[in-house]
Order: C-alpha cells, then structure tokens, then sequence
C-alpha cells in the first residue's frame, strides 16, 4: 500500500472515530428537525466515504502498475507551505476589518496565484472568475440558505 492508502486509512479511522463520538450529543428538539450533530455527521460521512475511495483507489491502482525500480522522490516545497499558511492567517486577520465577501473574495485569488500563477490574461480571468464564483456560492449557501450570520466588515459594513 502506498502513501494514497496509508493516508486514506487514517483518515478513515479519524473520521469514523469521531462519527462513532457524535451519537452522544443530542437529539433534534421537537422545533427545530435538524440537531446538533447533523452537519457533523454529513462531513464526517462524507469524509469517511472519501478516504475509503481513496484507499480502493490506491489498492486497484498498485494492482494494475507494472513493478518498477523505485519511485522518484517528491520534491519539498516547504516555502510554498509556509505561504500558504500566511494566506489563510492573513485572511483569517482581515475577516473582521473587510467583511466575509471581500476576505473570500482575496483569499481564494491569492491562494490561486501563490499555487499556480497565471501566465496569460486568460489565466487571470480564470482565477478572478473562480474567486467570484467561490465567494458568491459560499455566501449565499451559508447567509441565505443556512441561515448562518457570515461577517460584516467594520471598515467596508459589506
């Protein structure tokens, strides 16, 4: 079994884990149909159902593989993780100052160019287009479907 696998495998058991930890929270009052541990228990099912994809997929895949001397090694981008995790601090810092919209909006775009810069203006309109998108669905799933009070911007009231 490959990395795929191992990490499939203990992501299954993470997620199974706290699933099997959800039962004890409690039921759905008689008001409200949805209780505490239902978005939980989507994610995690979600979760768990995807890491044992992941784990077939990576059993099925070696068994098709012709053997071969050795895999090459993946290179380390430990600067590449290191902005990454600025973006998401960065983004996290500005939620309350410029409101959920704008923060999404500038998160998913920067993350996009720190990940994969564009290299034409199309590639531009591609993550302009991805970020507006991404900010736009997010907002209206959880603020008008959800019913989940996303953040206003002290500076922008947006």
């Amino acid at each position: 079994m490959g990395r795929d696998g191992i990490a499939g495998l203990v992501c299954l058991a993470a997620s199974l884990g706290l699933l099997a930890a959800t039962r004890g929270l409690p039921d759905a009052s008689l008001l409200v149909p949805v209780g505490p541990g239902f978005y939980p228990r989507i994610v995690l099912g979600i979760t768990a159902a995807l890491s044992a994809l992941l784990v077939a997929t990576d059993i099925w895949s070696r068994r098709r593989r012709t053997p071969v001397a050795a895999e090459p090694p993946i290179p380390a981008n430990y600067l590449l993780v290191v902005l990454a995790f600025a973006i998401v601090g960065l983004y996290v810092a500005l939620l309350p100052f410029v409101g959920y919209r704008l923060a999404t909006f500038g998160f998913v775009a920067a993350l996009q160019v720190t990940l994969e810069p564009p290299r034409n203006w199309k590639g531009w309109l591609a993550v302009a287009a991805t970020a507006f998108l991404t900010t736009i669905v997010t907002y209206f799933v959880f603020e008008r479907y959800l019913s989940v009070l996303l953040p206003r911007g002290r500076w922008t009231d947006f």
